[in-house]
């Protein structure tokens, strides 16, 4: 391995005040986390995570804990909004926000079963009328040209491209 990419990981700079803060994301500088980002094999649970530490930090600008996306995650799961916020407030890593959902999940889950479910919300569509009307009033705002805009996922991240200045 090359001595400067071995020192960058054996030995990383200190952050630079532009670098995000996980422990303490701001949201009305950066977006949470994809949705696609895994954390012991769930979908969305690190952008979760992101979202409840910014609420604790007073920095989730127009991002919110337990909206119906996180709440899909905690249906799941089985656990308590309030329970699993407590343990992000009190300043948990992910490695430990992670031993907390495993060990709470109810019920039990398989690795394949967390596996097969990651897979299916990643794939998740908008199908109520009402529902589907308000996500391609934003697709049609956003990025009217993109016809590859067709999961809940792939439009959450779009919004967060285009609100934090990107051109699609």
């Amino acid at each position: 391995m090359p001595t400067s990419l071995q020192s960058a990981y054996t030995n990383p700079a200190a952050a630079k005040s532009t670098a995000i803060n996980y422990s303490a994301p701001d949201l009305t500088r950066h977006p949470p986390r994809s949705p696609r980002t895994r954390l012991g094999g769930f979908v969305h649970l690190p952008r979760l995570i992101d979202k409840a530490r910014a609420v604790v930090a007073g920095t989730n600008g127009d991002f919110h804990y337990n909206c119906p996306i996180d709440q899909r995650f905690l249906a799941f799961t089985g656990l308590n909004p309030d329970e699993l916020f407590s343990e992000i407030k009190a300043g948990k890593s992910d490695s430990e926000i992670l031993a907390y959902v495993m060990a709470h999940l109810q019920p039990k889950r398989h690795a394949s079963e967390i596996a097969a479910w990651s897979h299916w919300f990643e794939q998740l569509t908008p199908t109520p009328p009402d529902t589907r009307a308000f996500f391609n009033d934003v697709h049609r705002k956003n990025a009217a040209h993109r016809d590859d805009i067709a999961t809940w996922f792939d439009w959450l991240e779009l919004d967060d491209y285009v609100t934090f200045g990107g051109k699609p």
